[in-house]
This record gives C-alpha cells, sequence and structure tokens, in this order.
C-alpha cells in the first residue's frame, strides 16, 4: 500500500464528561481512548502517527509515550476548529509522501479496517476519500452530500437545510487526502459558520471545487461510534466487551457466562482455557491452555501458565507469575511473585514479592510480611517446603527446600533445608480464669445499661 501518515486530533477538553481529567484519557478496556485510535492507525500502517493535543495536556502526551515511544506531538493552543488542530502537525504533512489520514482522537472501536475503507478509495484513484456511517439517530453529526459515488461535500448539523438533515449518511472519524491534495488545501479552509471554526470536513468542497476526486466509504456504526460524555463511555466498554468476548469463544476459550467476564485490550488467552463467571481482567495478563479460572476473581498483569487453577475470589496483582499446575485459591491474593509449578496456595494467604520453588504447600492464612514501612523485602521458599497454616515469613527470609514452618509461627530468620521452624511461645493454661474473665466482662456491661 502506499505510505499513510496519520494525524489524531485530540486537543479538546471532553467538557461533557465533566472530568478533571481529559476526555481522550478516560479509558476503555483498560486503555485510553485516543491510544486505542492511535493503535489503530498502527495496525492500519501508518508510517507515521502524530497526535494534536492541547495547551496543559502533558498527561495525554505522557500517557501515550508510555503505550507508543514513536508517536509524534504538536500543539492547538488556540482551540479553533478541527481543520486549524490538522494544520498543527505541518513538519508531518509538509514533507509526506503518499497519503494523509486526519482521525478524531475520541473514538475507542476503531478497526485497521476502517481506514482500508478509504485508503482503498485512493489507491482505485481518488485524491480524498472520507469516511462516513449509517447511525440510527443522525442529529448532531455531519451530512454526506453526494452524487453517486462522489462525495460533493459535509455539511454540519448547524450549518445543514432542513432537507440536508434528513440525509441520513454521516461524516465519520477518518479523513484521508493524497498528501499532495492535503498541503495545497488544507491553508485554504475558513472559518464562514455558525460556530466560526475553521471545519475539517470543509477540505471536500474545496477539493470539489480545484476539480480534484473525492469520494467515501461507510464504516458500521459500532466501530466509529465517538464518546463525549459518561453514558458514551459506558456504552463504548459495553460494546467493546461484547468484541473481545466473541473474538476469544472464537478462539477456542470457554465463558461461562461471557456477559460478566471483562477483558482488556491486551489479554490473552489459550484455548481451552475455561473462565467462570464474574472475572476481571486488567491489562498485562496472559493465560496459558488447560488453565481453569474460577468465579469472581481480580487479575491484572499477571502470567498464567498451563493447567493452572485460580481463585474463586483470587486476586493476582502485577507481577504474579504462576507456573504450570500451580494453584492459588480463594481469598487468596498474590503481588510480584512467582509460584513454581505444582504449589498450592489455597485460601486465605497473601504472598508478595516472593518467590515460590515447586511442589510447595502454603497453608490457610498465611503471609509474606513484605513491607517495613518504608521498603519491600523479598521472600524466598525452597522446593517441597510446607508452610503451616497462619506463619507469617518477615521478609527478607529464606526457607530452604523440605522445610516445615509450624502453625501459627512467625519466622523472623532463615530457616535452612529440611529442617523444622517454630516461632511461637509455649502454650500456657490457666484453670478457671476464663470464668472470672467472663463474669467480670458481664458485670461491667451490667453496670452501663443500668446507667451506674
Amino acid at each position: 500500500m502506499t505510505e499513510l501518515v496519520s494525524i489524531i486530533l485530540a486537543a479538546g477538553e471532553g467538557t461533557r464528561m465533566r472530568s478533571r481529567l481529559p476526555k481522550v484519557l478516560h479509558q476503555v478496556g483498560g486503555l485510553p481512548i485516543v491510544a486505542h485510535v492511535a493503535r489503530a492507525a498502527r495496525a492500519a500502517g501508518s508510517r507515521e502517527v502524530a497526535v494534536v493535543t492541547g495547551p496543559d495536556h502533558e498527561s495525554v502526551r505522557e500517557a501515550l509515550l508510555a503505550i507508543d515511544p514513536d508517536l509524534r506531538f504538536f500543539e492547538q493552543v488556540e482551540r479553533k476548529g478541527t481543520a486549524h488542530a490538522a494544520a498543527m502537525a505541518r513538519d508531518l504533512w509538509s514533507t509526506a509522501g503518499g497519503y494523509v489520514a486526519a482521525i478524531y482522537g475520541d473514538h475507542p472501536l476503531l478497526r485497521a479496517e476502517n481506514f482500508k475503507v478509504v485508503t482503498d478509495r485512493l489507491e482505485a484513484g481518488m485524491d480524498a476519500a472520507i469516511l462516513g456511517f449509517e447511525p440510527a439517530d443522525p442529529t448532531g453529526y455531519g451530512r454526506f452530500i453526494t452524487d453517486g459515488e462522489r462525495l460533493l461535500a459535509i455539511r454540519e448539523h448547524k450549518d445543514a437545510s432542513e432537507s440536508e438533515r434528513r440525509i441520513g449518511l454521516c461524516n465519520a472519524c477518518i479523513l484521508a487526502f493524497r498528501a499532495e491534495v492535503f498541503r495545497e488545501l488544507i491553508d485554504k479552509v475558513d472559518n464562514k459558520n455558525a460556530q466560526g471554526e475553521y471545519y475539517l470536513p470543509d477540505l471536500v468542497e474545496l477539493a470539489n471545487a480545484a476539480g480534484y476526486k473525492v469520494g467515501y466509504g461507510v464504516a458500521p456504526e459500532v466501530d466509529v461510534m465517538g464518546v463525549n460524555d459518561r453514558a458514551q463511555l459506558a456504552r463504548a466498554e459495553a460494546l467493546f466487551q461484547q468484541r473481545q468476548r466473541a473474538e476469544m469463544m472464537r478462539a477456542g476459550v470457554t465463558l461461562l457466562d461471557p456477559a460478566t467476564t471483562y477483558f482488556s485490550y491486551d489479554t490473552e488467552i489459550a484455548e481451552d482455557v475455561t473462565i467462570e463467571p464474574g472475572v476481571w481482567f486488567g491489562p498485562g495478563v496472559s493465560v496459558a491452555t488447560g488453565a481453569v479460572i474460577h468465579a469472581f476473581s481480580h487479575i491484572e498483569g499477571a502470567s498464567i501458565a498451563e493447567n493452572v487453577s485460580v481463585g474463586p475470589f483470587a486476586r493476582l496483582r502485577p507481577g504474579a507469575r504462576l507456573e504450570a499446575k500451580a494453584k492459588v485459591g480463594n481469598f487468596v491474593e498474590i503481588k510480584k511473585a512467582r509460584v513454581g509449578k505444582g504449589s498450592k496456595i489455597s485460601h486465605l494467604s497473601y504472598v508478595g514479592d516472593a518467590t515460590v520453588g515447586e511442589e510447595v504447600n502454603i497453608g490457610a492464612g498465611v503471609i509474606t510480611v513484605n513491607y517495613d514501612g518504608f521498603n519491600k523485602h523479598d521472600t524466598h521458599i525452597g522446593d517441597g517446603a510446607f508452610i503451616g497454616s497462619n506463619a507469617s515469613l518477615v521478609a527478607p527470609v529464606s526457607v530452604g527446600p523440605g522445610a516445615l514452618i509450624a502453625s501459627g509461627s512467625v519466622i523472623t530468620e532463615d530457616v535452612e533445608g529440611d529442617a523444622l521452624a517454630l516461632g511461637r511461645s509455649r502454650q500456657t493454661n490457666k484453670p478457671g480464669r476464663a470464668k472470672t474473665i467472663f463474669e467480670r466482662a458481664a458485670a461491667a456491661k451490667k453496670a452501663k445499661s443500668e446507667g451506674k
């Protein structure tokens, strides 16, 4: 395909979101809205992708660079409309060959194939091609004025006549041009309209007036929905999840209740994985073949190997790595820890900043005490060790292979392999003392109720 460069317009504040966070940084599927657009542009083959941001939008630039460090950025200091915003990327399009695409930055469900619809028109000989769609309610959208396969103009809703407002084909979010055509026309856009802004869609009429051929393509409404408020954000999330669930099931993943399973944009799940109801996947999760994720588990930044069992009600935090046939049971939390092959942490335990060897058994209520109030410290547990219930391993500490930690112990020193470690005080029984304590407590309660 001919070389493509893309300009993403993301300078708006998004006041309808009623948020201190710039609109394009609100997330769908664990990824900022504008990052979805950038990923789609990359997937469509864009050699370079630029983002036009507003003043004081350093947070937008930082968030995007963390995801794609090769993005370029330009700033629109004065918000004078979409054509003015696109013009800010002059250093990009002034030397571009091939095609230039301008994309609105608030369309999180955009796909690479939506770009192809318009670039195919350019490949077929058009000088410009605009992506359209047919919304259920066209109110507020710019209308396509067409003549067969030719696009004559895009009329913004506020400037459209009553007859033009009855048109159902509307402007979506991608406007693509031969680079030389874009360069010739972008500075000719004026602001003689109801808003007094420089509209990017006005390039269509300018191109036709200059004798260029302008075409259009049509995308499904779901792919090009924009997000302007919280209700639309919620709808975009719901549509994203529907798409992800369908793709997972087509790939061989069993979802026992698809509607209650939530994925992130980068969730990787192999075939023959079973996921029970109420499971949430944050960014950075991979799950290998044969694993079972039981109900109501919360998983983020974790690697789950073959035939692992997780949950129910488990939490895997970033840095959790479960090796083959490991088991993490109900109300277990794992954070920045490797759990070796065949090891079991069945219930009610916290393992953080730790390395757990193979075939280790960790009993109920075990805690790796990894934080001293200022710094985190590591715990190492050797192969085949047995950690008794309600033990606390105060890091930094190592437990050798085959060692046995007695239930209720507080371990503050390293334990050598095959050793038994006990870190608890000797039990003392005092006959009759409980009765005395209870009688005293009952008398105090009675006196309180009688106001004495």
